[in-house]
């Protein structure tokens, strides 16, 4: 017998071995609920005791494909994500008496999970790249009464790379300039002014990014005058919410990234 098991001691630690390690992987992926894609995002951060809580409203973030996500170390749409969702949805929780879940829900361009989410954010859409199955999903999506955020994309270029998207989605899609009168900015708070939010890198210093001089709002709206996409653009809404538990990061432009988000996701639930 102890010849046997010298023999097998070996083989057997091994299986052992492998067993603790595929518990402990599991252990680790029941604990965060988006682990797969963490390698995808820019800020991944530990999940909250009740992540697993279903809250009547969950904040959707869009994964969608760009061809640039294999040059840096995080895809394109997880710019921010998820400590940035995970703030805002605290402040949203905080500050609305909607029962938010406590951590996003990572959307794909597929079946029918986007339906789950009047509220989407999407950032970084400068470079997003749809398939015509995905842009008839969106249609499909707004059409039944979503509501799509995006935010933090620069210049004339990405611009038009973004309406390419939006073309495919909406060939006839105008694009409105919103001010601060538009109903949108007084769902929650009375806005009297639009106030630009730059992105971390460069809210110490010119705020322009990527040559996106001039902020804008914007907004897509459907045949019944309702928006369905409100568009920040030359700015950074993301990097308010990421960096609002940050000293070097100035309060006022966290306040009006929240503030703006916030009266977004309640257009998006009364409207």
């Amino acid at each position: 017998m102890r010849k046997f098991w010298q023999r097998r001691a070996p083989a057997v630690c091994a299986v052992l071995l492998a067993g603790i390690f595929a518990a402990v992987l599991a252990a680790q992926y029941k604990g965060r609920v988006w682990q797969r894609y963490e390698h995808e995002m820019q800020d991944p951060v530990d999940d909250p005791p009740d992540a697993r809580r279903k809250g009547e409203f969950a904040l959707g973030r869009l994964r969608y494909y760009s061809p640039l996500d294999g040059g840096r170390r995080y895809a394109r749409w997880g710019i921010d994500a998820n400590k940035g969702d995970r703030l805002f949805i605290d402040l949203m929780s905080r500050l609305t008496r909607l029962d938010a879940g406590p951590i996003e829900t990572i959307v794909e361009l597929e079946g029918e999970e986007i339906f789950e989410h009047p509220f989407t954010v999407a950032i970084s859409v400068g470079d997003w790249e749809l398939s015509r199955p995905q842009a008839a999903l969106l249609r499909r999506y707004f059409d039944q009464g979503g509501f799509l955020m995006v935010d933090d994309f620069h210049n004339d270029r990405e611009w038009a790379s973004f309406m390419e998207g939006i073309r495919q989605i909406y060939p006839e899609a105008m694009v409105d300039e919103l001010e601060a009168s538009d109903p949108i900015f007084h769902t929650l708070f009375d806005t009297k002014k639009l106030t630009r939010v730059p992105g971390a890198n460069v809210v110490h210093g010119s705020q322009v990014e990527r040559g996106g001089m001039t902020p804008h709002w914007r907004a897509i709206r459907d045949a019944k005058g309702h928006i369905v996409v409100v568009i920040g653009f030359n700015m950074d809404i993301g990097d308010g919410w990421e960096f609002a538990d940050d000293p070097s990061y100035p309060e006022q432009h966290s306040t009006e990234a929240i503030r703006t988000g916030l009266s977004y996701a309640i257009y998006a639930l009364t409207h």
